[in-house]
């Protein structure tokens, strides 16, 4: 699976990722130490980007399929 476009530093402008269902704080945390804290970054994984994605969030596998976070996204950005 391909990795999504991550960023190596945090941005000036982070979104609160807890906004979308299924992301509380832990799982923010996570997202964030792999590069992601914008909902755009999320609105746009491909589905290769997603598999990558639920890969390295182990211990809450299946829950960016389960609460559609890339539709949340969307609307949120």
């Amino acid at each position: 699976h391909q990795a999504p476009a991550l960023l190596t530093e945090k941005p000036t402008q982070v979104d609160d990722l807890k906004k979308i269902k299924g992301i509380g704080p832990s799982l923010e945390t996570l997202l964030n130490q792999l590069g992601i804290y914008q909902f755009r970054q999320l609105a746009t994984l491909t589905s290769s980007e997603v598999a990558w994605v639920d890969e390295h969030i182990e211990s809450f596998k299946g829950r960016i399929y389960r609460d559609d976070w890339v539709g949340q996204a969307k609307q949120l950005d």
